[in-house]
């Protein structure tokens, strides 16, 4: 069998969502050597690496649960009525962390001092896409090559949203 790179067992256990801890009682390996070996403070012995990378696929073989839209999902999601004005939705913004900004009416001519008493129905771009709660994350993966973010919805309502910074996450 090849292995990838040590560097890569952190990926691939978050990945298949199972923390240090799971992965140190079906190793045998303690969960602080495979903290170092993550954040590559250690080299580790070529019989480690292969004992991780062995345990990790035979996880990943008897797991039933692949990962899904809503397993990567934020799931508070942030609305504003598109009738309120841009202040509203950017002090919404400012105070919840969200930083997108309707830049394509800036680079349009609009001054901040313009927009902020537009409504945001004037400044909103198309919908985000939508997915299914049960949807694979390889298909939403790659619907996110031509968008921002993307909804994640249960019987046809909202329960999570998807960002790339939610992807990051999986890294």
């Amino acid at each position: 069998m090849k292995f990838p790179p040590a560097s890569d067992i952190r990926r691939i256990r978050k990945a298949l969502d199972i923390t240090q801890t799971e992965l140190a009682k079906e190793s045998g390996v303690s969960q602080s050597t495979i903290a170092k070996i993550e954040k590559d403070r250690i080299s580790a012995s070529y019989e480690t690496v292969v004992k991780l990378f062995e345990t990790l696929d035979e996880m990943a073989k008897n797991s039933k649960h692949d990962l899904t839209a809503a397993d990567v999902a934020t799931k508070e999601i942030i609305t504003i009525q598109s009738t309120e004005k841009v202040r509203s939705a950017t002090e919404i913004m400012r105070s919840s962390g969200v930083s997108q900004l309707p830049f394509d009416k800036m680079r349009s001519g609009k001054t901040m001092e313009e927009l902020k008493d537009m409504p945001i129905h004037a400044i909103m771009d198309d919908n985000f896409p939508s997915v299914n709660e049960n949807t694979p994350m390889s298909s939403v993966t790659a619907m996110m090559s031509d968008c921002n973010a993307v909804l994640v919805l249960r019987k046809g309502k909202p329960v999570g949203i998807i960002t790339k910074a939610d992807l990051l996450k999986l890294i």
